[in-house]
């Protein structure tokens, strides 16, 4: 437990408050979301809004690019999933949970590749050396694009990517000494698992009642 604690600690030995400060906050409204998204409350998208903002800034400083890009894809997506969340007609809700049906995912494998293409040319862009830890961002960027698009349109499948995408993630920031968001993104994980199966027992007993 000691060992446990040194590894995500050591990281904060010279960083200034102001920026632990930040990363516990983007800690705390992150997994506020994300319980917030388990219920399929809209209160998901402005406390995403908060996370997302500022962990923007603190993935600039670790140079993360593909999650910068990512993060700002989130904050718009907060907006739109905010929007497509609350539509209504004769007072009932438009968007319900369901599955993704053929067209669908053959939007998600473009979101897919399309974010790892992108995310890709930033690199080489900014002209930082591709290593390993890079080439996962990418390839984790392009899951995490892809499960918020799914998320916005209330999908069960955007869980099973957000279960994959965290566990890529968990030693991806741990890697470059974000050792408070790896343990949130290790939380997200466990929460993952419990939206999919929120969901889809939300999904099954429709199914049930039809």
């Amino acid at each position: 437990m000691t060992d446990f604690l040194h590894f995500f600690l050591e990281a904060y030995r010279n960083t200034p408050p102001l920026w632990i400060l930040l990363e516990a906050l983007a800690f705390a409204f992150g997994i506020i979301s994300v319980v917030y998204a388990k219920k399929a409350r809209i209160l998901v998208y402005p406390t995403g809004l908060v996370a997302t903002t500022i962990t923007v800034y603190l993935l600039y400083k670790a140079a993360y690019f593909g999650y910068i890009i990512l993060n700002l894809y989130y904050s718009a997506m907060c907006l739109y999933g905010c929007y497509n969340w609350a539509r209504k007609k004769n007072d009932q809700v438009l968007v319900k949970i369901s599955r993704i049906n053929r067209k669908e995912t053959w939007v998600g494998t473009g979101f897919f590749l399309i974010t790892m293409g992108v995310t890709y040319a930033v690199y080489k862009g900014f002209g930082k050396p591709l290593e390993l830890v890079n080439y996962i961002d990418i390839v984790s960027s392009g899951i995490f694009f892809t499960a918020m698009w799914y998320m916005a349109n209330k999908k069960l499948e955007s869980w099973v990517l957000w279960v994959l995408g965290d566990i890529i993630t968990v030693p991806l920031y741990a890697y470059r000494g974000l050792g408070m968001l790896s343990l949130q993104y290790l939380i997200f994980t466990i929460l993952a698992i419990q939206g999919y199966l929120a969901w889809k027992k939300h999904l099954d007993n429709t199914v049930q009642t039809k």
